[in-house]
C-alpha cells in the first residue's frame, strides 16, 4: 500500500522532460533545441588528418619562400654580371671606318698589363736593374727612397697647376695634359707625384718654361704608394723655378676612383 502511494506521487513524464534529458546527455548544457543549442554544442576535435594537412601547408609555404630567395639571389648575380660585361664592352676601344683605331679611341700602350705596373717591365730589365741599384744605395744610407715614403717629399713645392682634359664618351677614355710650376727647396734629381691607373705618354722638365730643358733619364710607377717618379740626369737647383709637363691618358673608371662615370634613367632612357 505504501509502495503504491509513492508511485502515485511521481510526476508524470512529459516530452519536454525527455528533450531536456537528451540535451544534457549531448552536452548542450540543458538548452532547449534551436540555433542557440546548436551553437553551444560540442565541436568535433581536430583529427590527425587535419594536422597532416596543416603540416603540408606550412611546409609548402616554407619551400616557396626559399625558392623566392634563391630566384632573387640568382637575378641579382645575373644583373651584376650583366653590368660588368656592359662596362667592359663600353670601355673597349672602337675601330674607325678603315679598320684602324682612331687617335681618341686608341688603347694606351701597356693597357694589356695590370694597371699600376712599372713601365720598366715593358721596356726590359735594364731599367729595373737601375731601380734596384738606387734602392740599394738608399738602403746603404739607411733611408727610404722618396717614392717609398707614405708622404710626398718636400724638396719641391708646387706653385701653380694648369690642367687640360679631353673626354671621349664613345669609349669612356680621356687624355690629359698638366703643367706644374715647381719651386725647388732642396736639390734633388727625383720628382715624385701621385698617379694611379694612367698611361704616361711624355714627360718634359724645363727651367723657367724656356726651350732649354732638363733631360729626363727615366720614369716609372711605384704601385705600393701609388706614385709616379721622374728621374732626371742632374739635380734641380735650389731656389729655382721649373715647369713640369706631363701628357697622359686613361680610362674613365666605372667606380668611385679618379675620373669616373655615372648614369641615370630618365623616361626609360639611360643617360
Amino acid at each position: 500500500m505504501a509502495l503504491e502511494e509513492k508511485r502515485e506521487k511521481r510526476p508524470p513524464v512529459t516530452p519536454m522532460m525527455i528533450e531536456e534529458e537528451a540535451a544534457l546527455r549531448n552536452g548542450s548544457r540543458g538548452l532547449p533545441p534551436g540555433p542557440w543549442a546548436e551553437a553551444a554544442g560540442p565541436r568535433p576535435r581536430t583529427t590527425e588528418r587535419h594536422i597532416a594537412v596543416h603540416k603540408r601547408l606550412v611546409l609548402g609555404f616554407a619551400v616557396s619562400i626559399l625558392a623566392l630567395l634563391a630566384v632573387t639571389m640568382i637575378a641579382v648575380l645575373l644583373s651584376v654580371r650583366f653590368e660588368e660585361c656592359g662596362a667592359a664592352a663600353d670601355g673597349s676601344p672602337r675601330a674607325g671606318g678603315n679598320g684602324s683605331v682612331s687617335g681618341a679611341a686608341r688603347q694606351p700602350p701597356g693597357a694589356g698589363q695590370p694597371p699600376g705596373r712599372p713601365e720598366e717591365e715593358a721596356r726590359g730589365g735594364e731599367a729595373a736593374e737601375e731601380e734596384e741599384e738606387e734602392e740599394e744605395e738608399w738602403q746603404r744610407r739607411r733611408e727610404l727612397p722618396p717614392w717609398a715614403r707614405p708622404r710626398l717629399p718636400r724638396h719641391l713645392r708646387p706653385l701653380h697647376y694648369n690642367l687640360m682634359l679631353s673626354a671621349f664618351m664613345e669609349n669612356f677614355t680621356f687624355s690629359g695634359e698638366v703643367n706644374v710650376q715647381l719651386e725647388v727647396r732642396n736639390a734633388s734629381r727625383y720628382i715624385v707625384l701621385h698617379a694611379h691607373r694612367m698611361h704616361i705618354e711624355a714627360v718634359r722638365v724645363a727651367e723657367d718654361k724656356l726651350a732649354g730643358g732638363v733631360r729626363v733619364a727615366r720614369t716609372f710607377f711605384y704601385p705600393q704608394t701609388q706614385v709616379f717618379v721622374v728621374v732626371l740626369n742632374r739635380s734641380l737647383e735650389v731656389q729655382r723655378s721649373y715647369n713640369l709637363k706631363i701628357i697622359y691618358n686613361a680610362l674613365i673608371e666605372n667606380e668611385l676612383l679618379g675620373f669616373f662615370r655615372s648614369s641615370y634613367v630618365l623616361h626609360g632612357e639611360r643617360r
